[in-house]
């Protein structure tokens, strides 16, 4: 008992001695306890290249020339016409309830809430009808993002090298827009939409 009990102690102290030396790497071993089974959900990627790869090589001849693609229909604005800026607060009502597991009442059908309260809009958007792309490359900075009231956004966006999206009807109402060009730009709780006339030089513009 007395060699057992010093092997004990010498292998306390060694232990302890590696725990608190931060030189000593730490091991640590894997262990499988209890049954295990086989994933049987397919892998998402490998399900994805998979259907890609049965889709045609030009799948564009299916649904017909670019423009008419509902998804690249832009919302049309008129043309600014006086420098004026303006705030607008994007409230949004909730049009169903939302309730907790038990049905507790969480937020009723109706509620209004203010998403800017939340969270904080990283970039601006500057929104431009085609003609004014040239103005909105040298006034939007590279976070912004550039929005167009029609043409094409894809083929536009691969000749200057830059991403341009098309303005949703839904954005347009939702920001309260009317006219363009435009930036919009969070302060605060609001938006601020800088309206700017075409013959406006963008170095007036604030950036």
């Amino acid at each position: 008992m007395v060699e057992g009990s010093r092997w004990s102690r010498t292998f306390a102290l060694q232990l302890a001695v590696a725990a608190a030396s931060p030189l000593c790497p730490a091991r640590a071993g894997t262990a499988t306890i209890g049954r295990t089974w086989p994933i049987a959900e397919p892998d998402a990627m490998a399900e994805i290249e998979a259907r890609a790869a049965r889709q045609p090589v030009d799948m564009a001849k299916n649904f017909g020339p670019r423009a008419n693609w509902s998804a690249m229909q832009a919302a049309s604005l008129g043309v600014t016409t006086q420098a004026r800026t303006r705030s607008v607060v994007p409230f949004y009502i909730l049009n169903f309830d939302i309730k907790l597991p038990d049905g507790t009442m969480l937020y009723p059908k109706g509620y209004a809430f203010n998403p800017l309260t939340y969270v904080s809009l990283p970039q601006r958007l500057v929104v431009v009808h085609p003609r004014d792309l040239g103005w909105a490359i040298r006034t939007a900075r590279p976070t912004d993002f550039i929005l167009l009231t029609a043409g094409d956004a894809l083929a536009l966006g691969e000749k200057i090298g830059r991403p341009l999206f098309i303005l949703e009807e839904r954005v347009k109402d939702r920001l309260g827009l009317t006219v363009a060009p435009v930036i919009v730009a969070q302060a605060g709780q609001r938006l601020l939409l800088t309206e700017v006339p075409p013959s406006r030089e963008p170095e007036q513009v604030a950036r």
